[in-house]
Formats: structure tokens, C-alpha cells, sequence
């Protein structure tokens, strides 16, 4: 027995559904509308941007300005150069960190917000002020 409503033509994904009570404020747009996560889901894409360890650190210590990496070293002291570089490399392959080669022996490094990392602020101000209410509710 086939059930027709659940039926989509074959250039439909499953990606967004219907849903009669969703949340404009939480869901305002189509991206958000789906019952898993999806790669281009405005708040998976938020949280991808996020995520890992020291990144919150490492994107607070630059919405100050560019910082050289023994700046970031000195501000971050227990964040090994490995991981540093590591994290480093992930911002800038995800287009929220752009580095800037100065010429010289040695050469110098700087390490600044794009346009879209500089946009994460309100996020991080955001996250850190729920994160303060939900430590005063325990």
C-alpha cells in the first residue's frame, strides 16, 4: 500500500520538511527546517565555526585586532604551538582567519578576523551569557 502524502517528486530532497508549529523566531527561514542536521542549517554552520577546542579562545583573542602567533602563545599559555598552529590553519581554511606574511628575518606573522569571523561576535557574546545563566540555574 503506497502513502501518497509522504511521497516526493525525485528532485525534492529530504532536507526541509513541513511543520505546522515552527518557531519564527528559532526557524525564520527554510535552511532551519529540516529533522536532521544539514551541512547548510544556518545554526550547524554557526556551530561548525565554533567549535573545537581553544577556537572560542583563539577567536575572543582576536576580535582585539590581529595578534602575531607568540602573542597569541603569551595570551593563551597553557595552548601548546601545535595545537595553536593547528587551530590557526582550521580558521583560516574555513575563511574566519586571514594571515598576513611580513617580509624580514624572521619573517613576522599576523593572524586577523575576516569579515566573517569578526561576525561571530554577538555569537560569542551570545554563548557566553547563556552559558552564565544556565550556571546560575544549576
Amino acid at each position: 500500500m503506497r502513502h501518497v502524502a509522504s511521497e516526493q517528486p525525485a528532485e525534492t530532497g529530504n532536507q526541509t520538511e513541513t511543520h505546522a508549529a515552527w518557531d519564527v523566531e528559532l526557524v525564520p527561514g527554510p535552511r532551519g527546517r529540516t529533522r536532521r542536521p544539514e551541512a547548510d542549517c544556518p545554526v550547524e554552520v554557526a556551530l561548525a565555526a565554533v567549535s573545537g577546542r581553544w577556537t572560542t579562545l583563539l577567536l575572543r583573542e582576536l576580535m582585539g585586532g590581529p595578534r602575531g602567533f607568540t602573542e597569541l602563545r603569551e595570551l593563551l599559555p597553557e595552548l601548546s604551538a601545535k595545537v595553536l598552529t593547528d587551530r590557526l590553519r582550521a580558521l583560516q581554511d574555513s575563511g574566519l582567519v586571514e594571515v598576513e606574511r611580513r617580509r624580514g628575518f624572521p619573517v613576522r606573522t599576523r593572524y586577523a578576523l575576516t569579515e566573517a569571523g569578526r561576525a561571530l561576535r554577538s555569537l560569542l557574546v551570545e554563548l557566553y551569557a547563556t552559558g552564565e545563566e544556565l550556571l546560575r540555574l544549576r
